[in-house]
């Protein structure tokens, strides 16, 4: 008897978490299906069926969705996006790096985005798609600009990975030649003088060397005489520079 008992309370303990389990899932099932479930679908289905084939497809056009400023990138920071998530200060400002231990790397990252994968704590650039980088982006390139010395801030300052960083280049040095962005020439005084003959090659040859004595530092300096053709030759390269 105490056998046949004990039969059966194994039995019921195999049984008991296939029959309880989905009655203790049953509540939270039954609070899940007015939020994820679909209008003409029945109440009852497995959590699998729970979200509807329409809203996936618009998750995904969600995720593929360009930005709205690709045409006009320089809008957004006129925006009240841009002001609510930047207020004034650069896209950059308090920008840290993810990395292991106290000390940043020496170099930024290659690339944040490759493929499908964007690494974690993507560069200011990266990390939010209406920043587009164009050389009519004034706004945006100035920000990546010194203002004292005019020249381009560093990557390990602004954390922009080397992608963004060789694009944001090449965007400043062509809004330099349109005139958008202003930049500074070192000037230089013009002396003057002709240097058309100053030429090492076609100079007049400088005076030996004397010492105290008066005698030449090289005593074989002055018995020097130069080849007749080889001096043709070189008159005859530098032709254009000689008066």
């Amino acid at each position: 008897m105490a056998a046949s008992i004990q039969g059966i309370l194994r039995v019921w303990y195999r049984l008991s978490p296939s029959v309880l389990h989905p009655l203790r899932q049953y509540p939270s099932c039954v609070q899940r299906l007015p939020v994820r479930t679909c209008p003409g679908l029945p109440l009852f289905l497995p959590p699998s069926h729970f979200f509807c084939q329409a809203a996936s497809l618009q998750e995904k056009e969600a995720a593929q969705a360009l930005p709205r400023y690709n045409d006009r990138p320089w809008d957004y920071l006129e925006s009240e996006e841009y002001i609510e998530r930047y207020g004034t200060n650069p896209v950059w400002a308090g920008y840290r790096r993810n990395h292991k231990g106290g000390i940043p790397p020496q170099k930024t990252r290659k690339t944040c985005i490759r493929g499908d994968k964007i690494c974690g704590n993507a560069c200011p650039i990266c990390r939010d798609p209406n920043v587009i980088i164009h050389h009519q982006n004034v706004k945006l390139l100035q920000q990546f600009i010194s203002p004292h010395t005019g020249m381009v801030y560093d990557p390990t300052q602004t954390g922009v990975c080397r992608k963004q960083q060789k694009k944001l280049t090449e965007a400043i040095r062509t809004a330099n030649d349109q005139g958008l962005i202003p930049f500074q020439i070192p000037h230089v005084e013009f002396s003057g003088e002709n240097y058309s003959n100053s030429h090492d090659a076609v100079g007049s040859t400088p005076p030996p060397q004397s010492l105290i004595s008066g005698n030449t530092w090289y005593t074989w300096y002055g018995e020097i005489t130069p080849d007749e053709k080889e001096v043709a030759k070189v008159k005859k390269t530098y032709r254009a520079y000689l008066k």
